[in-house]
């Protein structure tokens, strides 16, 4: 919560102030990060915690480790120069929202590998054990050691998840925290209409700061580091779909379900009542949404391992975020009503039905990757037999629960 309160407080700054650009959304992720680092440290103490691999009580000379740490940075470096030369390449990143997100890394880039440098040095010190991915990279690449070679593909798949998720949520915090600024606030509360559309970008400014931040703060001392990398290709193609540039639903995509279709504004104009209850409905949607990322704290990726949830969202349903993205889709668009002709409303709903069966798809993915861990399986074991959203669809396909 310590991060939701810094981010609630600097955009109402933000916005009376009128600060809508680029820097100022970035000063909302650190506005949420940095309470939420402090909080982590000095309260829950997460730097202590035996999953970070740390023993803080024996620090090991540093003779005794400048060799692990040398072979470390030179596995880290050549990671970065290959995602470095991805990002150079690729024309994509270099127009519309992605182009400050390139401008932002290339200004960022030469601190980044000069701290990199004392850190690893530090850090070294005092893990456990410290020959991880970076150090077998590091090593296959001088021909010393003993490399480890899933350690080595861990580590790269790693890497690039973060390449590929960090890029895309540094191109959208600016857009969606400038809207939220920039809306006016007079007259909202006699518009239903007005007021959802309005808390609904205010969720997703909280949804993407907070998984920015998860991006960002992959570091062992605060226990948020990536254990493992899901290491399945269907877990990557069902992911990778969904953002750009291999998106199939935006705009003329294959599964773009929106021609023939309108929004939810469109076929309730007339019927306040109805707009106020679908509009509280989609809200509270885009609520549990952003609730679910919340409830990971520093610990957000796709397609990793960083720990089980089992507190928030994650009490009621193992997939809170995919179930509530899902059934806002299919409100705020039904596509089952249309502007054209009934092939179009066919069209739109066997889509859109596609669209969800690569979230089941996705979540199946996940709970592949992640089931091997045995804290997971029994928290699993415990959603079938006491999670609200399982024992409902039980119910409904006319299962027990198990």
């Amino acid at each position: 919560m310590a991060g939701l309160a810094g981010l609630i407080a600097w955009t109402m700054v933000a916005r009376h102030y009128g600060m809508d650009g680029s820097y100022a959304a970035l000063v909302n992720v650190a506005a949420c990060a940095l309470p939420m680092i402090a909080w982590s440290v000095f309260v829950d103490k997460v730097h202590r915690n035996p999953s970070t691999g740390i023993d803080w009580a024996s620090p090991k000379p540093l003779k005794d480790t400048l060799d692990i740490s040398l072979t470390k940075l030179a596995g880290l470096w050549a990671t970065w120069a290959g995602i470095t030369l991805i990002y150079a390449t690729g024309r994509f990143y270099w127009g519309g929202n992605f182009l400050f997100a390139m401008e932002l890394f290339q200004t960022l880039a030469p601190a980044l590998f000069v701290l990199s440098i004392p850190y690893v040095l530090w850090l070294d010190r005092y893990l456990i054990e410290p020959k991880d991915g970076a150090w077998s990279l590091g090593a296959w690449l001088m021909g010393t050691g003993e490399p480890d070679k899933e350690a080595i593909f861990n580590h790269l798949r790693s890497w690039g998840v973060k390449a590929f998720f960090l890029a895309f949520m540094v191109a959208i915090v600016p857009p969606g925290f400038g809207d939220f600024v920039r809306t006016p606030s007079f007259g909202l509360l006699a518009d239903p209409v007005r007021l959802a559309q309005w808390l609904i970008t205010f969720m997703f400014v909280i949804d993407v700061a907070f998984a920015t931040v998860g991006y960002l703060l992959t570091m062992r001392p605060l226990d948020s580091h990536i254990r493992t990398a899901n290491p399945y290709a269907a877990a990557w193609m069902a992911a990778l779909m969904c953002y750009p540039p291999f998106i199939l639903m935006e705009d003329g995509g294959p599964l773009d379900y929106h021609p023939g279709t309108a929004e939810w504004t469109y076929w309730l104009q007339g019927h306040p009542v109805a707009l106020a209850v679908m509009g509280a409905v989609l809200v509270a949607l885009t609520a549990i949404y952003a609730w679910a990322t919340v409830a990971f704290g520093m610990r957000f990726s796709n397609l990793t391992h960083r720990g089980i949830l089992t507190h928030g969202p994650y009490a009621w349903s193992r997939h809170p975020a995919y179930l509530s993205k899902n059934l806002f889709w299919w409100l705020s668009t039904i596509p089952l009503l249309t502007t054209g002709s009934m092939v179009d409303a066919a069209r739109a709903t066997l889509i859109l039905g596609a669209v969800s069966g690569i979230y089941y798809w996705r979540a199946r993915t996940e709970e592949r990757h992640l089931g091997a861990d045995p804290a997971y399986q029994d928290y699993s074991a415990w959603m079938a037999r006491n999670g609200p959203v399982p024992r409902f669809f039980a119910w409904v396909m006319g299962r027990k629960a198990s």
